[in-house]
């Protein structure tokens, strides 16, 4: 690919961050997913008609167009969902397998969903909003569009990785890491916090992905951590190192283990596929130390619309989302850590202890 060198470029993709919600640009995950209903048996179904290929872009094809809940009846309950499909779709149709219950499905970018939420206020159909984090929720809590979640519900998890009014509850989550090629970083030169790698030893050595929305959820967090000034230095020095560019973690991921880049910050989920797709693959995870702001979890939040007619069936969902199937599927399927009290990771996966997320004011930062 082509190494994208200037410094004015890769500065202004990285303080464009500060301009946006946690999640308001691209999604975490590798397939982008346009906004789209789907029937509950994972077939999607795009407005405009056209089939998605991989990319989540129509290339024509046959299928009926339709938006969520267009043919699911007053007995559906709808989801929108900021995750794609290829990861919260799976844990979809189990639920409808095990209840019955339809549930029609429109996917799209956490961020535009959320606007079109705010949009539809309270003639949305939707009954539950997934967020790749919780920036979007924040959004919306904002503007009086979430209710308070059932105490029983809430009371799955713990109370780091919840909204302190109960208006979302975590279900999943990702850590954010180092990935680096063990052939090119020698150990004593891996860092002792994220601050580190302002250093000029890592001049040309660091692949981002600033326009990807995990990206911008570390930074979003880092912002209500450490400050806006702590963090603004940090990416000047950051982008005075010049590092790579990439549309995504995967692709950081893959050029870490060519050997194209010596490290890059990334999701820890990413490397652990790697691994589990191609055990000779180059890339290890380097973990920063509990309460460093580089290793922040990034929380899948899951919230009720005040506008739902479906209160009940809508915390069932939820409930069922923190049950024992669902959150052994993150931990065994996706690789990402389980949220619920006691759930564990994948034995692939190092324990891990975050810090508290539900206290920020997300929707004050995305003002």
């Amino acid at each position: 690919m082509d190494r994208l060198r200037s410094r004015l470029i890769v500065l202004l993709a990285l303080i464009a961050s500060f301009a946006l919600i946690a999640a308001a640009c691209g999604d975490d995950d590798d397939t982008a997913s346009d906004s789209a209903g789907s029937d509950g048996t994972g077939e999607t179904l795009p407005p405009d008609g056209d089939t998605l290929d991989d990319d989540g872009d129509g290339d024509g094809g046959d299928g009926e167009g339709g938006d969520a809940g267009s043919s699911g009846g007053d007995d559906a309950l709808v989801l929108y969902s900021g995750r794609s499909e290829d990861l919260i779709g799976p844990v979809v149709d189990r639920y409808a397998e095990a209840t019955g219950v339809d549930v029609q499905v429109r996917y799209g970018d956490s961020a535009e969903l959320a606007l079109l939420i705010s949009e539809e206020g309270d003639n949305s159909p939707a009954d539950v909003f997934l967020s790749q984090s919780p920036g979007a929720t924040g959004f919306l809590d904002d503007r009086g569009l979430l209710t308070a979640l059932p105490d029983d519900v809430l009371a799955l998890v713990d109370e780091s990785v919840r909204d302190d009014d109960g208006r979302w509850v975590g279900i999943s989550g990702r850590q954010r890491v180092l990935v680096y090629n063990p052939d090119l970083v020698d150990e004593s030169e891996l860092p002792s916090t994220i601050f580190d790698l302002t250093d000029p030893s890592w001049s040309d050595r660091l692949g981002v992905a600033p326009g990807n929305g995990s990206f911008q959820d570390f930074v979003t967090l880092m912002r209500a951590t450490e400050g806006e000034d702590t963090t603004r230095t940090w990416l000047e020095g950051l982008a005075d190192n010049e590092p790579l560019s990439y549309p995504k973690n995967s692709a950081i991921v893959a050029a870490v283990g060519r050997g194209e880049v010596d490290a890059g910050l990334v999701n820890h989920y990413y490397n652990v596929r790697a691994l589990a797709e191609d055990p000779d693959h180059a890339g290890v995870n380097h973990y920063f130390p509990d309460g460093d702001p580089g290793g922040v979890l990034i929380v899948t939040a899951a919230a009720q619309l005040a506008s739902s007619e479906r209160s009940v069936a809508a915390a069932d969902f939820l409930t069922y989302l923190l049950g024992t199937d669902a959150q052994q599927y993150f931990a065994e399927e996706t690789f990402e850590y389980p949220l619920r009290t006691g759930a564990e990771p994948s034995d692939v996966v190092p324990a891990a202890t975050f810090g508290a997320v539900g206290g920020i004011d997300f929707s004050e930062l995305g003002g």
